[in-house]
This record gives C-alpha cells, structure tokens and sequence, in this order.
C-alpha cells in the first residue's frame, strides 16, 4: 500500500507593487482551480506569495513597512483562499511577511510559510532562519535585497509536523542553499519539505554566479532530496518583477533527487506529480540509515564554529 499525494507545484508570475492582496488572492484560487481538475491534494506557493518583493526598496518609514506584513492569518484578503481550499478539500502552503508580538507587546518581523490541511486548519509555521542580502543602504546596488533588514531570524528552528498522511517540513528561499536545513528535519524523519523562493537572476555582489544561478537552485533541492532522502517541493515567485527578473524553475523532486515535474514558464503556472511518500523508504533504510552510519561525534565543528577557520600555517 502507498502513501500518495498529489501534489501541485503553483508557481507565480511577478505581481506589480500596486497589486492588491485581493487581486494575488484571486490569482491564488485560479491555480487551485487548476489544482483540483488534476486531482491535487496539496498545493505549494511562494515565499512572500501576498506580495511583490519589498526587500529590494530601501523603506525607513515603519507605517510604509509595516504594510507589506500580515498581522493575522487567514486575514480577511486571503480567507477566501482559506474557504475555496476547504471546499475542494485540498491543502496548501504559502509564505508571507508576518508581524507577530510577543508576550510583553514587542514587534517582531519574521518571513513566514504556513501549512495548511485539507480541512483549512493551520497545522504548522516555519519562520525563515537564513536571510540573505544586507541590512543597510546600499544604493550602488541596482536593487536592494534588505532581508537583514526588514526580518528577525526566525525563532521556531526546523520543526516538522504530521499531515496528509506523512511528516511534513518547511524552508524558505535561502534556506535551500545550506545542508544543515534539510538535515536537521531528516533527523526528524521528513518525507517532504515544501519550499518558496524569489530568487533575482542578478547577483550584485557576485555577477559571476549569474550564469550558473538557476544550475544551482536546482542542484541544491536535488541534493537535499537524495541525501535525506525526502520530497522536496521548490515553488517560484518569478518573472520580471518592477524591473527586477527572477528565476522559475519550480519542481517536484522525488526522494531519488530526480525532477519529477517542472514549470517551464515564468509566469503562474502548475505543476503536477503524484508524490509516493513511501519511496522515501528505501533511502531512509539503506545508504541514508542515519542510525546506521551517521557519525556526529566527528561533527562537532558544524555546531560549535560559525565561520570557516583555516588550519595555522606551517
């Protein structure tokens, strides 16, 4: 017996700064329209799926920044995604910017995915722990990418959460570009990560890694699939986007580091793979037996150094 899920890949084209949630919201429910004529039981959307990507402008004014955040989800724009999503019985995962307080009234900003079960419950919340780009004004770059900025590191670790039949985990953008993301939820057992990215073709401080982007966001899903073994799902929000392009390239990749599915446009577009979370079986319990051949009292540096220290010279 099985263990399958359909699962649509509901990648997006750009969405304009003057785009309403209402208006991405709508765009949303289409490829889930789409979604359920193919039988899907769990869509995968972006990371900031509700908006363009602000972290390219440099804002000061906090009323300015504060509104491309959410401050409760579902909110009354995206509810009706929420109840379209119930009806068709079909889950779903999608990131957005969320400003969450905490216990003593403290703002605190955080670059968000959720997941969703078919009945629309939220069942479980990663918040981004690699955030890329830069914290300052940097006006010779031709666009800003102030994710250190605008977001905290997220708070929650790697967790992983059982739904749709498996153990579910979540990452975001950067995050796929770091082993350490898919191992920890490996260690937990993971059958699928669920990721979303905006990802610019120009890499400002490093042009010359321009060619060879989309080669690397594909190599490190497919690596992170194969060596813990588990699904990985990569969603794009892509396109040129107020001026800025980034890449698509959405794909479902089996636990083998395969691509099993594609988008191939850079506009929305869905993607379809029926998802055996069992094929993770024969992975888990041969070349990747962690409890068989792991051997962490060898890798102590990985948690104990931040930066690379060469050894002393002579």
């Amino acid at each position: 017996m099985t263990r399958m899920i359909t699962v649509g890949a509901a990648q997006m084209g750009p969405i304009a700064k003057d785009e309403s949630r209402g208006q991405v919201v709508n765009r949303m429910i289409a490829l889930l329209d789409r979604a359920r004529r193919h039988g899907c039981d769990f869509v995968v959307y972006p990371e900031l799926t509700l908006t363009t990507f602000f972290p390219r402008w440099f804002i000061e004014d906090e009323t300015e920044l504060d509104q491309w955040f959410e401050q409760e989800m579902p909110s009354n724009e995206t509810q009706p995604l929420f109840q379209k999503a119930a009806e068709y019985g079909i889950g779903f995962t999608f990131g957005y910017a969320e400003i969450a307080r905490d216990d003593n009234g403290a703002k605190h900003r955080y670059n968000t995915s959720i997941l969703v079960e078919k009945d629309g419950r939220i069942v479980g919340k990663y918040r981004k722990v690699h955030l890329p780009g830069h914290a300052e004004h940097e006006p010779w770059r031709r666009f800003q990418h102030l994710e250190k900025r605008y977001f905290e590191t997220g708070d929650l670790g790697f967790p992983v959460f059982r739904a749709f039949g498996g153990i579910m985990g979540m990452c975001i953008c950067n995050d796929r570009r770091w082993p350490e993301t898919y191992r920890v939820m490996g260690l937990q057992g993971v059958e699928m990560v669920t990721l979303g990215y905006n990802t610019p073709v120009e890499n400002p401080p490093a042009p010359e890694h321009d060619a060879v982007g989309p080669f690397h966001n594909h190599l490190v899903m497919q690596s992170g699939a194969y060596q813990n073994a588990t699904w990985v799902v990569g969603v794009a929000k892509c396109g040129n986007e107020e001026g800025v392009p980034m890449i698509g390239q959405s794909a479902i990749i089996a636990p083998s580091g395969e691509i099993v599915a594609q988008c191939h446009t850079l506009g929305d577009e869905l993607a379809v793979a029926d998802c055996d979370l069992d094929l993770c079986k024969s992975y888990k319990e041969s070349v990747f037996n962690f409890a068989m051949h792991r051997e962490p009292q060898h890798y102590g540096l990985i948690v104990e150094r931040k930066g690379a220290v060469p050894p002393p010279e002579g």
